[in-house]
Order: structure tokens, then C-alpha cells, then sequence
């Protein structure tokens, strides 16, 4: 079964200055995938298209086979490149709404991923550095049973040291009946945790994709060098 699909999809934010424009994209269930490419290639409006915060011009986007709308945002969870809830909440509090807000999500998990992070569930966001609160957010995305994660930059704000920890809460949870994209210029950092990759060119062209196992052995070299040397300006 295909978690998601996205066939002829076009969008654009001024008339005829398309960000994507016929893009067709096609991931199956139970893989970790990296959404790879450079800036402003459309990665992010991609993922929001999937999400329903935005609506396309042309195409359409099936998650499970349902079309993006109500009924999908049950099966999505999404962790947005920036921070966005408000700083005078407790973390205790945000577990709280997600609780009543999300019947997938799973509070006895949450706190061990907050316990095991050093995160005080009675902190405000407003004492909480930047790196802190995404790994806030990681714990509450992650925490949900859905069927497809879309994690955009998860690690971009976070030290060197809880990236480890947060790939491999990633890791823990995939399972063969949900999806997780991950978006990230890391690509070093993350390709070890990736079955399959998809390079974006702008207008949301798919440049190369196929299993990262496969592209390293054929290329001699890993993820990041071909990406490096794909992108070459």
C-alpha cells in the first residue's frame, strides 16, 4: 500500500511562479525517507500541501488512498521546521492538548521521551532554549500512532549530542504500516536511519530517488557526497 501520492501537483504564490509545477511523487508503507534538496525547491510547501495548511492549484495528494482533507489529518503527524506553540505554556500543558486533541496519542510514552531527554514536564516554553524546545515538539509528533510522519529539518536545532537520541527515536518508531519523511540538509547525520531517498530539483522535479543502500554501493560513496556532487553549483 502506498501511505502517499502525489499526482500532478502544482502550486504557486504568485500567478505563473510555480514552486511546484506537475510534480508526481509515489511513497510506499513502511519506510524512513529522506525529501532531500536545496533551498527553495519546494520541500516545505510540499509538506504542507500533504498536511491541508495549504491547497493546491492543480493535482491532488491521497494519504492512505483518501484524499488530503479531515479524514487524513488523522493519519498525519507533522513536525513543522520552527516552534510554534505558545511560550507562556507548560510542557505538561501542550501534553495535556494533545491528549484531548489526538486519540492516537500515547501520553505514557511522551513522558519516558521527555524523562529520558532531561526535560522538565512543568517547564514554560519561554525557559526553554531552542534546541529544547524541538525536541519538545519531536516528543510530541513521535508520540502519536499515525501512518505518516513528516518531520521537517528535526535536527537542524538541536546539539550534536541528542541527535543520536532523537534519530534513534525516530527509528523506534517505525513500524510496517506507517511512513516517516524526514526533510534535512544533515544529510550525513541522517543517512544511516533511510531506506529511501528523492532529490528535489526546483519546481518539485524528482531528480534521482531510489534506496540509499542501493545508491552508496552503486556510487562508491555516501548519500551526502552524491547529493553533494548531484547539487554541484
Amino acid at each position: 500500500m502506498n501511505v502517499l501520492e502525489c499526482r500532478n501537483l502544482s502550486k504557486a504564490y504568485k500567478k505563473g511562479n510555480f514552486v511546484l509545477s506537475g510534480m508526481n511523487l509515489t511513497i510506499p508503507a513502511g519506510k524512513i525517507v529522506g525529501l532531500l534538496g536545496p533551498n527553495g525547491c519546494g520541500k516545505s510547501t510540499l509538506i504542507k500541501l500533504i498536511c491541508g495548511l495549504l491547497q493546491p492549484d492543480q493535482g491532488e495528494i491521497l494519504v492512505c488512498d483518501q484524499p488530503v482533507g479531515a479524514d487524513t489529518r488523522a493519519l498525519v503527524s507533522y513536525l513543522p521546521e520552527r516552534p510554534y506553540f505558545d511560550s507562556w505554556m507548560k510542557v505538561h500543558e501542550l501534553l495535556d492538548f494533545f491528549v484531548e486533541f489526538y486519540p492516537d496519542f500515547d501520553r505514557a510514552k511522551a513522558d519516558t521521551l521527555l524523562k529520558d531527554l532531561g526535560i522538565d514536564p512543568t517547564a514554560k516554553l519561554k525557559t526553554l532554549s531552542k534546541g529544547t524546545k524541538e525536541k519538545v515538539q519531536l516528543v510530541l509528533v513521535m508520540s502519536r500512532r499515525a501512518r505518516l510522519y513528516l518531520l521537517d529539518e528535526p535536527i537542524a536545532g538541536v546539539d550534536p549530542a541528542a541527535r543520536d537520541y532523537i534519530l534513534r527515536t525516530i527509528v523506534g518508531n517505525y513500524n510496517p504500516d506507517s511512513t516517516i519523511v524526514i526533510t534535512t540538509h544533515l544529510i550525513a547525520d541522517v543517512e544511516e536511519i533511510l531506506d529511501d531517498y528523492y532529490f528535489m530539483g526546483f519546481s518539485g522535479i524528482i531528480r534521482q530517488s531510489g534506496s540509499v543502500a542501493e545508491a552508496r554501493e552503486a556510487a562508491g560513496k555516501t548519500l551526502d557526497a552524491i547529493f553533494r556532487e548531484v547539487y554541484r553549483c
